[in-house]
C-alpha cells in the first residue's frame, strides 16, 4: 500500500497542512504515522476529507460531521439529519431570494430619496431587530411561496 504523505494530500485536496493537522488533533481523520517528520496518510483519507468538505459546504459544524462516521471510520451518516439541513437550506435559500426581491424593488423605487422608500424604511427598521429577509416580505408586499 503506498501512503501519502502531508504535503500530498494537501496538495490534492486544497486542505492546509495546518487545517490538516487540526483535523487529525479533533479526531476527523487518522495518520498512520510519520516518515521523518512528515505525517503518512491512506489513500482513503481523500474520501474522508471530500465528505468533510461536502458537510462543511452544507453548514454542519465539524461536530456534527465527526458524529457522521462510524466507529469503523466509514460515513453514517443519518438521513433524517439530511433532511433537517435540507430543509433549513432551502428556507435560508428562500429569506434570501426574498432579501434580493426587497433590495431590487427599493434600488428600483421612484422615490426622490430611498429614505422617502417606505420599504426601504421598513428594511432597515428590520435590519435594526434582526431578520431582514423574513421582515422584507411585509415591506415589499412579497408573499412566501407555498411549498405546494
Amino acid at each position: 500500500m503506498q501512503f501519502l504523505d502531508i504535503g500530498e494530500v494537501a496538495a490534492r485536496t486544497g486542505v492546509p497542512p495546518s487545517t490538516l493537522r487540526y483535523y487529525e488533533e479533533i479526531g476527523l481523520i487518522a495518520a498512520l504515522g510519520r516518515h521523518g517528520l512528515r505525517r503518512q496518510f491512506d489513500n482513503d483519507v481523500l474520501l474522508r476529507l471530500a465528505l468533510i468538505g461536502l458537510g462543511k459546504a452544507a453548514g454542519f459544524s465539524l461536530t456534527d460531521i465527526a458524529g457522521m462516521f462510524g466507529r469503523d471510520g466509514r460515513p453514517d451518516i443519518p438521513r433524517q439529519l439530511l433532511h433537517a439541513r435540507a430543509d433549513e437550506l432551502e428556507r435560508q435559500m428562500r429569506d434570501l431570494r426574498l432579501l434580493r426581491d426587497a433590495l431590487r424593488h427599493v434600488a428600483d423605487c421612484p422615490a426622490p430619496s430611498h429614505l422617502e422608500c417606505a420599504s426601504f424604511r421598513q428594511l432597515l427598521k428590520s435590519a435594526t431587530h434582526g431578520s431582514v429577509a423574513a421582515r422584507s416580505r411585509t415591506a415589499t408586499g412579497l408573499k412566501r411561496p407555498s411549498r405546494g
